[in-house]
């Protein structure tokens, strides 16, 4: 599988129609095989690129699920609950904004009304915004960029670690490379995923004792609308040709690592982040 990403621009945050080349969500190549029937799954950023990848292919390993998008995603997040559809499955779309805690309990009592409880909470919403300089970094983003990374993952958790006690369910985390190899642009956002990479290390400890899983999946160079939105085109020009495999990676390649961590499969898994990097170490 190659793939050479042609220098592009889109607006922030970004459309999936938009992107060039087309990225592989698991529409045609993803096939089902039973690994999460009847679980009740959460997912937050699901509109486009990881997240759409993974409502889609837990949803065709047999899974409900309700994504979480921001009102200006409302199309990708659209499009989604369709592919989600057409496979057989069930999705529901919440527009929320999840920096604040209030915004968090409104989704949190909207999952519950809709799927009657939760079994896996996939905590993948994320922000950045690259700029070349230390000095260029607005405190506004800075604040927005640990809000939703950081504090909406620490709350999301809190809120339904009860329901997930309940069904013996588990979370996965969506960290990144920057924590290990951290690019200069994308200061705020690296450090964001090395403190997510170690509150699911003490969140695995804190709960265990309740039956509750706590992974991550840390992804590198993935083909999303993120990166067109968010780097400047001389940058997106080669996207994830410095891999060891020389390519960038697709949202389904993702999904899979996702899937695993969610299924009956990982049962003895708990407190590890699983790369899929390109070869890019995560140590």
């Amino acid at each position: 599988m190659t793939t050479q990403i042609p220098a592009q621009s889109q607006q922030w945050p970004g459309r999936t129609d938009d992107l060039h080349p087309s990225p592989d969500h698991g529409e045609e190549s993803w096939v089902g095989r039973d690994r999460l029937v009847g679980k009740r799954v959460l997912v937050t950023g699901g509109d486009s690129g990881i997240g759409r990848a993974v409502a889609l292919t837990f949803a065709r390993e047999g899974a409900q699920v309700v994504l979480t998008h921001l009102p200006e995603e409302a199309d990708d997040a659209r499009a989604t609950v369709h592919l989600v559809e057409a496979a057989g499955g069930r999705a529901v779309a919440i527009p929320a904004d999840l920096r604040t805690h209030v915004a968090v309990l409104e989704v949190c009592d909207r999952t519950r009304s809709e799927l009657g409880g939760l079994d896996v909470l996939v905590c993948n919403a994320a922000y950045q915004m690259t700029h070349d300089l230390l000095e260029d970094f607005p405190p506004e983003q800075v604040e927005r960029t640990f809000a939703t990374n950081v504090f909406a993952t620490f709350w999301l958790v809190r809120e339904l670690a009860a329901d997930l006690e309940e069904s013996g369910g588990n979370v996965v985390v969506t960290t990144s490379i920057q924590a290990y190899q951290p690019s200069d642009h994308l200061l705020d956002y690296a450090a964001t995923k090395a403190a997510l990479n170690n509150l699911v290390a003490n969140l695995a400890q804190e709960l265990g004792s309740r039956g509750v899983r706590v992974n991550a999946v840390a992804p590198g160079p993935i083909w999303t609308p993120l990166i067109p939105a968010t780097m400047a085109p001389e940058k997106v020009e080669g996207f994830g040709a410095d891999t060891p495999l020389g390519r960038v990676g697709q949202p389904v390649e993702v999904a899979a690592a996702f899937v695993f961590l969610a299924s009956d499969e990982a049962s003895y898994v708990s407190g590890s982040v699983l790369g899929v990097t390109g070869g890019k170490p995560v140590f």
